[in-house]
C-alpha cells in the first residue's frame, strides 16, 4: 500500500507554451546541423574544422534523427486533418481516419517527450558505477546494526538489479554492527539510479538490546559517490603518502601478523583513506586508491556545479549528507521518503532491496520534472 502514486510511464501531454520554447530549441539544431553539413562538404574545410564540426554534428546525431522523425509524423498529421476535411460526408471514412489520426498524435507526443529530455542538462556522471559508503550515527549501538540493516538492503537491491556489488570495507561495532562500511557498486547507470539515496535516513524501533521495549531514534548516514579513476582526478605519486599497519582484528584467529592494511593520505587536501578489509596489502591498496578518487573527483564536481550555480532543486533536496531524507518506522510497519511524501506500508519489502524503486524512481521523476520547469523558465 502506498500514499502517493506516481505514473511515470503515461505519456504527458506537453503544455503549449512548452511545445513553442522546445520548437524554438529544434529550430535552432536543425539550422546548427545543416550548417554543420555544409562545412563537411566544403573541400576548403581545413582538417580541424573537419574533425570539429564532424564531432558536434555526431552530438547533434541523436536528436536530429527524432526531429526528422517528429516533423515525418508532423506532416502525417497534416494529411490525416486535410483528410478529415475533405471527406465529411462519408461516415466510415472519417471514422478510419480518426482512428489513424489518434494514433499520429500520440506518436507525436511521445517523440516530442522524447525530444524534451534529450534537451535537458545532463549529468555526465549518471552512467558511471559509485562507491557506497554508510556510516552509523546518533543512536550508539542501535544506529551501527541499522548502519548493517541498510548496507546489506543495498546490497540486495544491487543483486536484484544485476549489478556487482563489492564490498570495500567494514569496520564493525562491538555488537556486531558496522560502525562504518563502504562498496564498489558497478552496472548500467548505477549512480544515476542511487544518486538521491545520499543523506540522513533514520530509524524507529525497539533495539534488541533494549528490556522495557521503549522505542528508539537512530540514525544512519549514507553517501553515494559516483566512481572515478585516476585519469579524472590526475592522481600524483607525490601527491601521496602511502602507510602501511597490521590489521586490528579481533584476536585469535582474526589477528593479522602482516602488515596488510593500507592508509593513503592525499597531501594537498588531507583527506585519508584506511582499507584493512583484504588479506592482501597489494588488493587493500587498490580499494583505497578507488575509494580515494571517488572523493576527489565528488569535490571537484561539487565545485564545479557552485560555479555553475545549478545544485540539485531545493524540492529533491541538496544531496547533502546532514539532510534527513527518510524515515523507517518499524513498530508501524512503514517507510517514509520526506522529499516526495511518499509512504510505503511494507518495511519488510524495502529493507531486502523490495520497492526501492518506489522510491528512487518518484525521486528521479521529480527531478525531470524540476529541470522542465527550469527548461521553461530560463527560455
Amino acid at each position: 500500500m502506498v500514499s502517493q502514486t506516481l505514473h511515470a510511464d503515461l505519456q504527458p501531454q506537453l503544455s503549449q507554451d512548452l511545445i513553442k520554447i522546445m520548437e524554438q530549441r529544434l529550430s535552432a539544431i536543425e539550422h546548427r546541423s545543416t550548417y554543420l553539413q555544409g562545412v563537411l562538404n566544403q573541400p576548403e574545410a581545413s582538417p580541424a574544422e573537419y574533425a570539429r564540426a564532424n564531432r558536434e554534428l555526431r552530438k547533434l546525431h541523436s536528436s536530429t534523427d527524432l526531429i526528422n522523425e517528429l516533423r515525418t509524423k508532423q506532416k502525417e498529421i497534416m494529411g490525416l486533418k486535410l483528410l478529415m476535411a475533405e471527406s465529411e460526408e462519408e461516415k466510415e471514412m472519417q471514422v478510419m481516419v480518426n482512428e489513424e489520426l489518434d494514433q499520429a498524435i500520440e506518436e507525436e507526443r511521445r517523440l516530442q517527450n522524447l525530444l524534451l529530455k534529450s534537451l535537458l542538462p545532463k549529468d555526465d556522471a549518471d552512467e558511471r558505477d559509485c562507491i557506497l559508503e554508510v556510516r552509523a550515527g546518533t543512536g550508539g549501538e542501535e544506529a551501527s546494526l541499522f548502519a548493517m540493516d541498510i548496507f546489506k538492503m543495498y546490497e540486495r537491491y544491487s543483486l536484484k538489479k544485476g549489478w556487482k556489488f563489492e564490498v570495500v570495507d567494514l569496520t564493525e561495532s562491538d555488537v556486531r554492527g558496522y560502525k562504518e562500511a563502504s562498496a564498489a557498486i558497478s552496472g548500467a547507470r548505477v549512480y544515476g539510479k542511487l544518486k538521491f539515496e545520499s543523506g540522513i535516513h533514520r530509524v524507529q524501533r525497539v533495539p534488541v538490546t533494549e528490556k522495557s521495549g521503549r522505542i528508539h531514534t537512530s540514525a544512519v548516514s549514507v553517501a553515494i559517490l559516483p566512481q572515478a579513476d585516476e585519469v579524472d582526478v590526475q592522481l600524483r605519486n607525490e601527491d601521496l603518502r602511502i602507510d602501511t599497519y597490521r590489521s586490528g582484528g579481533s584476536g585469535g584467529q582474526h589477528a593479522n601478523t602482516t602488515n596488510s592494511a593500507v592508509r593513503i593520505t592525499h597531501i594537498p587536501t588531507g583527506m585519508t583513506v584506511s582499507i584493512q578489509d583484504e588479506r592482501s596489502q597489494h588488493m587493500n591498496k587498490a580499494k583505497a586508491l578507488k575509494v580515494l578518487c571517488a572523493k576527489l573527483y565528488e569535490i571537484e564536481r561539487c565545485r564545479l556545479q557552485k560555479y555553475r550555480s545549478k545544485l540539485r532543486s531545493a524540492q529533491i533536496g541538496s544531496g547533502d549528507r546532514s539532510e534527513r531524507i527518510r524515515t523507517y518506522n518499524f513498530p508501524q510497519g512503514r517507510v517514509t521518503d520526506h522529499r516526495v511524501g511518499i509512504t510505503h506500508h511494507s518495511i519488510n519489502d524495502v529493507m531486502v532491496g523490495e520497492n526501492l524503486d518506489l522510491f528512487i524512481d518518484a525521486l528521479l521523476l521529480q527531478q525531470e520534472m524540476d529541470a522542465i520547469a527550469s527548461f521553461s523558465s530560463s527560455h
